[in-house]
């Protein structure tokens, strides 16, 4: 993220965080596991396009989010352009946008990433995981930070949660951090349903 666009995501952060928070009305668990230096990859499920929200106000670090290019052709795509998010091409193997993902890890930065792909608009808890995540937390020596999202994004909502878990790393077998991976975030998005708020 070049200093311009950090300028821009700290400047609007603080203006733009507080409306969220007041109009949703999200309650935050475990914001205390998020590293405050090194390399991340914060991670959980996508069933609303304001889910990278709950992440931006739960850390003071900037987060860089791989977000697909549509977003990037439309009305709001000065919004996504300046505040660091990196366009994916969902349509085939976008190696820009990896190696922009990468850079981003390998500088010491934070990577915001939804493992699934795409917003989750099933009745299914969890779209099937794609590799993305654990691949490049592996290449880089990054820290994985899961989360799960539960409840509605309504006018001072009663149930909207995220709740983060204990960042960790993963090994060489993929395939079984992969399914470590989905297993964590389908446990955390049970325990920001059950918090009780």
């Amino acid at each position: 993220m070049s200093k311009d666009k950090m300028y821009i995501y700290k400047m609007l952060k603080p203006i733009l965080g507080p409306i969220f928070k007041f109009y949703y009305n999200p309650t935050i668990i475990g914001k205390e596991n998020i590293p405050k230096e090194g390399r991340l990859l914060i991670v959980g499920n996508h069933k609303h396009l304001y889910d990278q929200c709950l992440a931006i106000i739960s850390t003071k670090r900037p987060i860089h989010y791989m977000a697909k290019k549509e977003y990037f052709d439309g009305k709001m795509a000065w919004f996504f352009k300046s505040v660091g998010c990196i366009p994916v091409d969902r349509s085939k193997k976008d190696n820009n946008a990896t190696n922009s993902a990468l850079e981003v890890l390998n500088n010491n930065f934070v990577l915001g990433l939804f493992p699934e792909g795409t917003r989750n608009k099933t009745n299914k808890k969890l779209l099937p995981f794609k590799f993305g995540a654990v691949s490049m937390a592996n290449k880089t020596d990054s820290y994985i930070l899961p989360f799960g999202i539960s409840g509605d994004y309504k006018f001072r909502s009663e149930n909207l949660v995220v709740k983060f878990g204990k960042p960790y790393k993963v090994s060489n077998d993929l395939e079984k951090e992969n399914k470590k991976l989905e297993s964590i975030v389908s446990k955390l998005i049970d325990e920001a349903k059950n918090s009780g708020k």
